[in-house]
């Protein structure tokens, strides 16, 4: 089978989207946005949803093109780096993304908000390679 384009396009529009919102609260001090509840729940909110479109294409990816169903969300980013779609320093980053994405959904009376602004202020960058990596395959 091969890879959905639309599917592709529509998650990295998520991804963009959410982007260019956790950039602006990215543009924040530290100590605004620790101290302002509703920012926090929108900065966590977009990192999941661009975590969760990553994860869609990842696994869009690996199903289509490598017909490979990786069985834990880290491991799709490995999957693909075995593969040479993605380098290596980013598969790991991109892993850890998704470890901290589980953090969000199901630790989540334990989120650290400190680590949240570093992930939005030092890793969308990562989101974003990615997004490029992907949109390329079309």
């Amino acid at each position: 089978m091969s890879l959905n384009p639309d599917l592709i396009r529509a998650r990295c529009v998520e991804i963009d989207t959410s982007l260019r919102r956790l950039e602006e609260i990215g543009r924040l001090s530290r100590e605004t946005f620790l101290s302002n509840q509703d920012t926090r729940d929108v900065a966590c909110y977009r990192l999941l949803i661009a975590i969760e479109a990553a994860l869609a294409l990842c696994f869009h990816v690996s199903a289509k093109r490598l017909h490979q169903v990786p069985e834990e969300y880290a491991g799709c980013f490995a999957t693909l780096e075995q593969a040479g779609l993605i380098p290596t320093d980013l598969s790991s980053r991109l892993q850890q993304m998704a470890r901290f994405r589980n953090l969000l959904v199901h630790v989540y009376w334990k989120i650290d908000y400190g680590q949240v602004y570093d992930v939005i202020t030092t890793r969308l960058e990562d989101l974003r390679a990615f997004r490029s990596a992907m949109a390329g395959l079309i």
